[in-house]
């Protein structure tokens, strides 16, 4: 299917590895030209370089932490006029409630949900009048609780609040707002969480593996169907839908389990 991008330009966070790589990716070989913030600017040079030799698009990297409301302003201020933003960057602690500290939680907290909405409101101020999309990856932890990722589950609920109140009225000022629920996906950052629940339910990390198995056949997403499912709620073809979330996750919220 012709999506209909090519020429717009589109911010990508936390684009140096996992869904925000992958959605770089997918939106260059549509014709997007690309902005990459994430802390790796060194992953990210290199995405820039393959990118560089395969597609005429233009991609800038902008390298740095941006868990503050400040870096996110300095973000968006940087990168000039764009027409997509893909809210990505993520890292809220896995854990109980006893294992989770005030201080992990809050730095995920920082970059994830502030993070999204500090980086919404500066995009809205910008595209308000205009033809605009937010897309929010958030996970389907927050429709599908787990007390082994409270800290999870609760932000991403926030944000997909935060989704639905400002997309049911965005359209007013022509700008769409869509968010993203993942399930498990093969990534690092998945591998880093499925480790911490085979603490918790096998009493062995390197059992991790073994979960997999009860998991909607067998296997994690890949961070490519996420991005392909990204790239069509950012397209024109997508022109109606906003103020929803979309999952991703073989059915695994439809059932009440992630395992």
């Amino acid at each position: 299917m012709q999506l209909d991008l090519a020429g717009k330009t589109a911010l990508i966070t936390g684009a140096s590895q996992g869904i925000g790589h992958a959605l770089a990716k997918v939106l260059a070989a549509e014709g997007c030209h690309l902005h990459l913030a994430a802390r790796n600017g060194q992953a990210m040079e290199q995405l820039k370089s393959e990118l560089a030799a395969q597609y005429p698009v233009n991609v800038t990297v902008h390298e740095g932490d941006l868990s503050s409301a400040e870096a996110m302003v300095a973000l968006d201020k940087a990168c000039g006029d764009y027409d997509i933003l893909m809210n990505n960057a993520g890292d809220i602690p896995a854990g109980s409630i006893e294992d989770v500290t005030d201080e992990s939680m809050r730095r995920g907290f920082d970059l994830k949900v502030f993070g999204y909405i500090n980086l919404s409101r500066e995009f809205w101020k910008r595209r308000k009048g205009r033809d605009g999309v937010i897309i929010n990856v958030i996970g389907n932890s927050g429709e599908n609780w787990d007390a082994a990722y409270f800290a999870g589950s609760t932000g991403n609920a926030a944000l997909m609040s935060f989704t639905k109140a400002l997309g049911g009225r965005s359209m007013d000022q022509g700008i769409r707002v869509v968010g993203v629920n993942p399930g498990p996906v093969d990534t690092a950052r998945m591998f880093k969480i499925m480790k911490r629940k085979a603490i918790d339910m096998l009493g062995d990390e390197s059992r991790w593996q073994e979960l997999y198995e009860k998991y909607p056949g067998k296997r994690p997403a890949t961070a490519e169907e996420v991005a392909d499912l990204c790239a069509f709620l950012a397209s024109p073809r997508a022109g109606y839908i906003s103020g929803t979330v979309v999952t991703i996750d073989g059915g695994i919220a439809a059932r009440g389990s992630v395992i």
